[in-house]
């Protein structure tokens, strides 16, 4: 088992969309490892089958992406404190004993995307809005109240899944109905779309601006395309962008060092290669 050359992957659904294999592929070549990471289209009826059968196939970890974060931490045998906190995992890890262990990096890589792409963002001046409520608006919302931002409000297309998010994160997160998504962002420093809306192949974000601060940052995790009709919008009424593609990398890079052995750097040529 020991000279196995290691594997990992990303599943989810679709999954076509995924960077992560151009991007752990560069950063394997980049520091002469062995290894192969490959992308897994996996429905729901088969995640638990198929996540307990890849160990034998000699894969030491995967990550997850949409729509099965959520359903990971029921799956796992060990589960970090941030992820079991998010109540979603985004990174596993096969354990050398069988177990699997389920980490959250969607949150710090969120912050280090936003505080790279927007360095004079201040968590603290102002609401947040925020559009979504799946594993990645988990994610979001436990870094924005861990920077700091003082309320934090959520639309969704299904109300229950924003009121859970209330629930489960406290009084600072507000829950909007999604036919008046748009007044939410009325004197909203932060704004972040978490959901698929804008990704190549799902519907578009058609959430209007018009009451959107040019004083605003706004973040976008979709990265296919990676300048979305949101953050066009939003650029061309002067607020700060960030799309997603630096939280793809800086959530990515603990699982590769965990995996492989190796920290990689989230640099310029790093964001160029997938980018391109």
């Amino acid at each position: 088992m020991a000279d196995r050359i290691p594997l990992a992957g990303v599943i989810g659904h679709p999954i076509a969309h995924s960077r992560s294999p151009r991007l752990h592929g560069y950063w394997l070549q980049r520091y002469g490892l062995p290894g192969h990471y490959v992308p897994m289209d996996v429905g729901g009826p088969d995640l638990e089958h198929v996540i307990r059968a890849l160990p034998k196939a000699g894969f030491v970890g995967v990550n997850v992406t949409i729509p099965h974060k959520e359903a990971m931490i029921g799956l796992a045998d060990v589960v970090t404190d941030r992820a079991a906190l998010i109540g979603a995992a985004n990174t596993i890890t096969f354990l050398p004993d069988g177990r699997i262990y389920a980490d959250n990096t969607d949150g710090t890589g969120f912050l280090a995307s936003l505080r790279q792409g927007a360095p004079n963002w201040d968590p603290k001046a102002g609401p947040a809005a925020l559009i979504g409520a799946g594993g990645a608006a988990r994610a979001v919302i436990a870094a924005l109240i861990e920077a700091g931002v003082p309320e934090i409000r959520v639309a969704n297309r299904t109300r229950a899944r924003a009121e859970a998010l209330r629930a489960d994160f406290g009084p600072r997160v507000l829950v909007q109905d999604w036919i008046q998504a748009a007044n939410m962002l009325e004197d909203a420093m932060t704004v972040v779309n978490t959901s698929s809306l804008g990704m190549v192949g799902k519907p578009d974000f058609r959430v209007p601006l018009d009451a959107l601060s040019p004083k605003a940052t706004v973040s976008d995790i979709v990265y296919t395309p990676l300048e979305t009709t949101l953050l066009a919008e939003a650029r061309a009424m002067g607020c700060t962008v960030v799309d997603g593609l630096g939280m793809l990398l800086h959530q990515a890079a603990p699982g590769f060092e965990r995996w492989f052995g190796q920290r990689p750097e989230v640099d310029q040529a790093t964001r160029d290669f997938v980018q391109g």
